[in-house]
């Protein structure tokens, strides 16, 4: 019997992973994870499933969703990615993660077939968590999609409702470098006949969503046209305003289709939804003297609020330590960067992160000065070092850069 560790070596090394990768894993097309469906007898159609689609925010409003669920009394699967710590943050039944055992169990079964139809590991996982909640019975799952979404893994299940919560110019490189073309793959997610919520449109997107969901007899909700009573949340970043009333679009659209959800519920679950489900790397407040904060925007559309809050925190000096990967657009980012902050530049422990001397290099050209770092915790250590108490400390830039931290 392999262990748990053994299993996840084999998952991450023998087939490829976008999330440590890049491109060379990006697969376009569903002809495995259909294969791996019906291998699976089609565990996907056993539960009810919430579809959360788009560039930033789909994270914290998965959550959201299924803390409120959890409120309300159901049994709720949810599934995301990336992980920060260990795997088995993607796959969770009321905040708790799913068991070592049934990762090495799953894999150890159908190992022969998955290295056969070569299956990447995001399709995988999605299998084995379509499996896990099917096995446990789960009321409702709430799916959040990996990459895209037309030709994400996910976009097998029909659910009771798609959300798309935005468009930024994120994975230009495999989702088209316009907001339409990046609009029309999110909108791959859109059913025959289930309702859509759309959290926050462009000009160029709005008309995307709605040509799609009219071929697809969709009825479509614009969240940004509602507007709710402020609900305090224990997710404290400002964007996630944005993420709330998307969220409370989507709770009132599943209420119009049967599921009983009151005040108090929607409330209590917006409330605690870290204590519920466990997310980690919003806006977290890692230590107070000197405060440190990480965050893990990592594109131009999350960061510009990001910074911008910072701005609003109480400092005398900024510290920032930086770890990106190789495929964004830096130009886009670093512009947004405050030039007074003292930065630590550092390279994320993924095959994918950028060397953090040329980091440094190209911060440089926009003015953003500091020292290199040969890992995260180095940098994290001598902005501590450095810092005073009054000071403040962001530690973001990447989704692997805040994961060696916390």
């Amino acid at each position: 019997m392999a262990s748990y560790q053994e299993t996840l070596d084999w998952m991450f090394q023998q087939l490829p992973m976008y999330q440590k990768q890049g491109k060379t894993a990006f697969k376009k097309d569903l002809t495995n994870i259909l294969k791996f469906a019906e291998e699976l007898q089609q565990p996907q159609e056993k539960f009810k499933t919430i579809h959360v689609g788009g560039t930033n925010g789909k994270g914290s409003t998965s959550h959201m969703l299924a803390s409120v669920l959890q409120e309300a009394g159901c049994k709720v699967g949810l599934y995301t990615s990336p992980h920060l710590k260990d795997y088995r943050e993607r796959i969770k039944i009321n905040g708790q993660m799913i068991s070592e055992s049934f990762v090495v169990e799953f894999i150890q079964q159908h190992q022969d077939f998955l290295a056969r139809q070569q299956l990447s590991f995001f399709e995988m996982s999605v299998g084995m968590a379509f499996q896990y909640f099917s096995e446990e019975r789960v009321d409702i799952a709430v799916i959040e999609v990996g990459l895209g979404g037309r030709l994400d893994s996910t976009n097998i299940i029909t659910p009771e409702v798609s959300v798309i919560t935005n468009i930024g110019l994120d994975h230009t490189q495999f989702l088209g470098n316009t907001y339409e073309a990046i609009a029309y793959e999110k909108a791959g997610i859109i059913k025959r006949n289930v309702p859509v919520v759309i959290g926050e449109t462009l000009a160029e997107t709005k008309n995307v969503f709605q040509q799609k969901a009219n071929a697809m007899n969709s009825c479509i909700v614009f969240a940004e046209d509602n507007e709710f009573t402020e609900i305090d949340s224990d997710l404290k970043g400002s964007y996630q305003i944005y993420n709330k009333r998307t969220v409370l679009t989507a709770l009132e659209v599943l209420k119009s289709v049967g599921w009983q959800l009151d005040d108090q519920s929607i409330s209590r679950g917006i409330a605690n939804t870290v204590k519920n489900t466990g997310l980690r790397g919003r806006w977290e407040v890692l230590q107070t003297e000197p405060k440190a904060i990480c965050d893990t925007a990592h594109n131009k559309e999350g960061l510009k609020f990001v910074l911008q809050q910072l701005q609003e925190e109480p400092f005398e000096q900024l510290h920032i330590v930086l770890g990106v990967v190789n495929d964004k657009d830096l130009e886009s980012i670093l512009l947004l960067f405050p030039k007074t902050a003292t930065y630590y530049f550092c390279k994320p422990n993924v095959p994918r992160g950028l060397d953090e001397k040329e980091l440094e290099k190209i911060s440089k050209s926009f003015n953003l000065v500091g020292r290199a770092f040969s890992s995260v915790e180095k940098a994290y250590l001598a902005a501590n070092e450095n810092a005073k108490n009054n000071d403040l400390i962001y530690v973001g830039g990447s989704t692997f850069t805040v994961a060696e931290i916390i």
